[in-house]
């Protein structure tokens, strides 16, 4: 009895235990959903903010506004191409690693623009405006080049799987019209048996007469007897030929 107590015990404990498991795994995976929502939600907001600045304050602020913008849209572009080939291509190891390399980069560049996007002092923007121009440019460049390169490289594997596909069912296609008969010797023709010999050739000969087989055991009859008996028309017709001829 007590041994009962103590399975059911465990198989309770293994449903809690369980259950908590996945509470916690269904919980995180939630949580890590809503984190995504809020994430774009915010981007969106951030990215709709920088584009209505650009275009609403003129001058260095606005400028600023523009580079954070494009600063901001490619590297995450770029991030998302990554991301979308990180499991397809194990060849792309080093290809995160000088993104993340770049991003650090980027996100200074993106917090200095940010503070300055505030700044008062307009001509001091504007003494700033050549270097920030550059490094904006050289870190959307970088991270363009390395996007469209994996676009390209996307597309020169899928090239190439597709020319492996087509080859292999044109091979399939010309298999299956392939109906012609297989070629082969000829079969050999079946030879004759042997002539018999012994006391049972003359049975084994006479079963190709149109007479009847001898039974087994005794042996054919001679071929005077073995003919069958003259019709009655063909004694007649020769009676006359049997009469004695006159001296």
């Amino acid at each position: 009895m007590s041994a009962v107590l103590i399975v059911l015990a465990l198989i309770f404990v293994l449903f809690v235990a369980t259950g908590a498991y996945v509470t916690v795994k269904v919980v995180g995976a939630a949580k890590r959903g809503v984190d995504r929502t809020v994430n774009q939600a915010r981007r969106a907001v951030e990215d709709s903010t920088l584009k209505a600045r650009s275009y609403a304050r003129p001058g260095p602020h606005g400028e600023i506004a523009g580079l954070r913008l494009s600063l901001r849209s490619s590297m995450r572009a770029t991030q998302e191409s990554l991301a979308a080939r990180a499991g397809d291509d194990g060849g792309l190891t080093e290809s995160r690693d000088l993104f993340r390399r770049l991003s650090v980069h980027g996100h200074a560049l993106d917090d200095e623009l940010r503070r300055l996007e505030n700044d008062p002092d307009r001509a001091g923007l504007a003494a700033e405006l050549p270097a920030l121009r550059d490094r904006t440019r050289k870190i959307v460049g970088a991270a363009d080049g390395l996007r469209h390169a994996l676009r390209d490289r996307a597309h020169h594997d899928a090239d190439d799987e597709l020319d492996e596909l087509s080859r292999q069912i044109d091979m399939e296609t010309g298999a299956l019209r392939h109906w012609a008969p297989a070629e082969g010797p000829e079969p050999a023709p079946q030879p004759w048996p042997a002539a018999p010999t012994g006391p049972d050739a003359d049975t084994v000969a006479q079963r190709w007469d149109d007479g009847p087989a001898p039974a087994p055991g005794q042996s054919p009859p001679p071929l005077d007897q073995a003919r069958p008996a003259p019709h009655p028309w063909e004694r007649l017709l020769k009676k006359p030929q049997e009469q004695p001829r006159p001296e």
